[in-house]
């Protein structure tokens, strides 16, 4: 089971009633956020939920609505005594981006491990999920994430018992373990059917429409898409700036299939984004607005 939370869905500065898009993940005691921009600590204690799991942030890009933030929780995880590590996910010039903003917070009681973005597409596990980087079209590097959880296959006890496998090691290989005895080893593949569906969620902003948006939200559980303008006169604006309407927004949903799409990052002139959803519901029918502290809880499907 995953926990979702878009604590804001605003875009270049925040406003009183709408903060700064980011995007917080938690999982099996620990948390993902991706972004920080300027408020996003209010968000969280508005939502109610804890800065303290936060084991691993992601950056799309370093523009101060996604990045200026940091500083702060920064301070606010070292006063709160943390002493684990933190991993920081970004393009690359991620550690002088972060050491020029540690300016007022030079002294942290914990460290932090960098991992700075070096391919067009790649990979990374961290705290049991898989984090998916892909580089979008922004007038800097930028790059959205999908974050995958994985589901293993069933346990075929009927494989076990052909393959002689003692009873006492059908647990532990269905927990994932390689066992050895008597020059024999037994691995968890040989008692477990395929791969079931697991849970992914996609998130992407700050870009024009490209292809690979549309691959990576491909059957995703959750796709957050940036839409920045909602009004038919915005497209040349979202061209110029490399940005995104809530159509096209809606058309890479509508190419990826994922369950749910949720807008987000609109512009301060954006003030009524209402009037714009049925129109883009015409496009891809489960579309919904972002808004403040929208969250969702997300679990394996039933079979």
């Amino acid at each position: 089971m995953i926990d979702i939370c878009l604590l804001g869905c605003g875009g270049m500065m925040p406003l009183p009633y709408r903060w700064l898009t980011s995007l917080m993940i938690r999982y099996n005691g620990s948390t993902v956020l991706i972004d920080c921009g300027e408020g996003t600590q209010i968000a969280i204690r508005e939502k109610g939920w804890s800065f303290k799991p936060i084991d691993v942030i992601c950056f799309t890009h370093y523009h101060g609505d996604h990045i200026s933030g940091l500083p702060g929780l920064l301070l606010t995880m070292g006063n709160a005594e943390r002493t684990k590590p933190l991993t920081l996910v970004g393009p690359k010039g991620l550690r002088k981006v972060v050491d020029s903003l540690r300016v007022v917070a030079p002294e942290l009681p914990f460290p932090i491990e960098y991992i700075e973005i070096s391919d067009k597409e790649q990979t990374y596990n961290l705290i049991g999920l898989s984090i998916d980087a892909f580089r979008v079209q922004h007038n800097v590097i930028c790059y959205g994430y999908s974050i995958r959880l994985s589901r293993k296959g069933r346990f075929d006890a009927a494989r076990a018992k052909e393959q002689g496998i003692p009873l006492k090691y059908w647990n532990p290989l269905q927990k994932g373990n390689i066992i050895t005895e008597a020059g024999v080893t037994y691995t968890p593949d040989m008692v477990l059917g395929p791969e079931r569906k697991g849970i992914k969620i996609t998130y992407t902003t700050d870009t024009r429409p490209v292809p690979i948006i549309a691959k990576y939200a491909k059957g995703s559980d959750l796709f957050i898409c940036e839409g920045m303008y909602g009004e038919e006169d915005k497209l040349s604006k979202a061209i110029e700036h490399k940005h995104m309407t809530f159509y096209e927004a809606a058309e890479l949903a509508k190419q990826a299939q994922p369950k749910e799409l949720w807008l987000t990052h609109y512009s301060p002139s954006l003030v009524y984004p209402e009037q714009f959803l049925q129109r883009t519901r015409n496009i891809f029918k489960n579309t919904f607005l972002g808004k403040n502290g929208k969250s969702v809880e997300l679990d394996y499907e039933q079979e």
